[in-house]
């Protein structure tokens, strides 16, 4: 690392102490036994530990199933299972893909240039290492020589800063152009097309990219810098406006990750070949088959052996399934919530634009509605507490940053019937339900995704509870929508939504501006104020590299979001994983070091349960 000035430097080690200091762990949890006391209480070998009343708890789980001592086989072939119950989009590019889903191909073939740590701050172990300006504000990056895309042409500087290119250019298509690259010098001018180059990046040489960015933010540490070069002698001849849709990003995608793609079924399942050029050593197995399983026979296909390993797995099938012999279970916090959010604007002209006349724009109706639902109900009784109610924006997967003092909206539908009272929805016409402001019918309409034995009755639990305080909730078009159509809409603004159930995968950086910030695409409530804007933006300030400042601005905006519930968060998440017993050196989570080369099986064929 580059050398600091001495005022800015002892800031960022303040930083990055403390963010270790917050999330260090044992590895043994503690659990109050029958008579009070407390004892260790850890898992070996991905056993899953049991439950005498039905509830579980994460911390019972490790996210590591290594070799230990067992003989991997040189080669072979293991499926992996993609669960959904709708096809993937198939957007096989990081610059370009928007769903988790395709995330989820893309890990297998491509990397990130850089890697993270536990503590999701930036390390030097990727296939990029980095020194800082004394300033803070200029990194330069240095790509390994070993590192080189599938079809053996070098990974190079050009190519990443192509891909900075591309994203900011005013023809590009997808949502990467968030305020994490705003923050890079002379992108928006080049973005507006006040000049042809971003002067804030300089190809330095083959494999050296020195960028500078506008501020120096603790957040370039921890997520604020774009990792993924985008390959120019396959793409730099294509209209800006074609890539995302070209055979090179559908079909035949290119990465420099440890397999390559061999056949794309669009939607349907993905074959990778081994990269013997991969940069960390050649990978222990010959072929990956990826493969979209529904969730409601992702069991019966785990317990065959048709899959080995699964991307996410039900919480609400795992009590039942938890003694499955020829299983191993993997669990740890997610980086993620579920929430039902409010639609409150539009998206126009690259930012949020709130309609103060929105259905769902009283906050009292927003708060009501909050109070009216019981999550820690909802996460015992459909997730056995693998899921527990959500209080704040900032979840837990960042303890650091997540404020445990914040209790949110407690479940008191009397306190709710009590907003809406007092804020005039009365039910002139007797019938149990209320009316809007102006004394016409008020139906809200609520869109939720399909997926699993649950989601029906987990969005009509919902409905039912907004009943009972008055409010008359019904499903968008009467039924739930499968997973690619139901974000379209909510993107689109569809008008005919008031609020959604979705769900978010948040970052290695706390910065929860790329989904609530103004200029997000991903703020799909298009709610916006100048205090959120005011708060989200000094979280980004020099004096936020103290810390405990930082945490300060960050529980007064998580404050913010429960006084004004844009969104409310439902549940937070485990993930909960399931891997076949043969599968050996595999992690879930973040900064376990266990990469996917190093996969590998300890027998030819899948164990099958007795």
């Amino acid at each position: 690392m580059g050398k600091f000035p001495k005022a800015l430097l002892a800031m960022l080690l303040v930083f990055l102490l403390a963010l270790v200091a917050a999330c260090s762990s044992d590895d043994a949890t503690t659990e109050p036994d029958a008579d009070g006391e407390t004892e260790d209480v850890e898992t070996e070998d991905g056993e899953a530990a049991g439950s005498e009343d039905g509830l579980y708890s994460i911390d019972d789980f490790t996210n590591v199933k290594m070799a230990d001592g067992e003989e991997i086989l040189d080669g072979g072939s293991i499926t992996f299972g993609l669960v959904l119950d709708s096809p993937f989009e198939g957007i096989l590019n990081w610059n370009f893909y928007q769903s988790n889903p395709d995330a989820q191909v893309l890990q297998w073939f491509d990397d990130a240039l850089i890697d993270w740590d536990e503590n999701y701050v930036m390390t030097q172990d990727g296939a990029a290492t980095y020194e800082i300006s004394e300033d803070g504000r200029t990194f330069t990056f240095t790509i390994r020589d070993n590192v080189n895309w599938h079809d053996g042409e070098p990974v190079t500087a050009e190519d990443w800063a192509f891909a900075h290119e591309v994203i900011g250019h005013p023809n590009y298509d997808g949502i990467r152009f968030d305020d994490t690259l705003r923050n890079v010098e002379g992108i928006e001018e080049y973005h507006n097309g006040e000049a042809d180059h971003i002067s804030g990046i300089e190809v330095v040489d083959e494999k050296t990219l020195k960028i500078t960015y506008k501020k120096a933010t603790p957040s370039l540490m921890t997520g604020g810098v774009w990792y993924y070069p985008l390959a120019k002698h396959i793409f730099g001849d294509m209209d800006i406006e074609d890539i995302s849709s070209s055979p090179e990003v559908r079909q035949n995608p290119i990465g420099f990750g440890p397999f390559k793609v061999e056949n794309v079924v669009p939607g349907e399942s993905v074959v990778y070949s081994k990269n013997e050029d991969y940069w960390r050593g050649e990978p222990n197995l010959d072929e990956v088959v990826l493969k979209v399983v529904s969730p409601n026979v992702v069991m019966q296909s785990l317990r065959s052996g048709e899959v080995d390993l699964v991307h996410s797995f039900p919480a609400d099938q795992f009590p039942d399934n938890a003694d499955t012999s020829n299983l191993d279970w993997l669990g740890v916090v997610d980086r993620a919530y579920t929430y039902i959010g409010f639609k409150l604007g539009t998206w126009e002209d690259g930012e949020v634009k709130t309609d103060p006349d929105a259905k769902m724009a009283d906050v009292n109706l927003r708060r009501a509605m909050w109070h009216a639902i019981d999550n820690d109900a909802v996460g015992e009784r459909f997730y056995h507490g693998l899921r527990w109610a959500g209080t704040t924006l900032i979840p837990p997967s960042h303890p650091e940053f997540h404020d445990d003092t914040n209790p949110g909206r407690a479940y008191d539908p009397e306190l709710a019937k009590q907003l809406l009272d007092e804020a005039g929805y009365e039910d002139v016409n007797g019938d149990g339900f209320r009316e809007d402001l102006e004394g016409n019918e008020l139906v809200i309409n609520f869109a939720s995704m399909s997926g699993g034995d649950i989601a029906e009755p987990l969005a009509q639990y919902y409905i039912q509870a907004w009943e009972q305080v008055g409010l008359k909730v019904q499903l968008l078009d009467g039924r739930l929508h499968e997973f690619n159509a139901f974000y379209d809409r909510v993107e689109e603004d569809d008008p005919d939504i008031d609020i959604y159930q979705g769900a978010w995968g948040v970052g290695i950086d706390v910065d929860p501006s790329g989904l609530y910030g103004r200029r997000a695409p991903f703020n799909y409530t298009r709610w916006a104020s100048e205090e959120n804007d005011r708060l989200l933006e000094e979280a980004l300030s020099e004096e936020a590299f103290e810390v405990e400042k930082r945490q300060e601005i960050y529980n007064e905006w998580q404050q913010l979001m429960v006084d004004e519930v844009p969104v409310i968060p439902t549940l937070y998440r485990s993930e909960i994983v399931p891997v076949n017993k043969r599968i050996v050196n595999w992690a879930i989570g973040d900064g376990h070091g266990v990469y996917r080369h190093e996969l590998g099986i300890t027998q030819e064929e899948p164990v099958v349960a007795e």
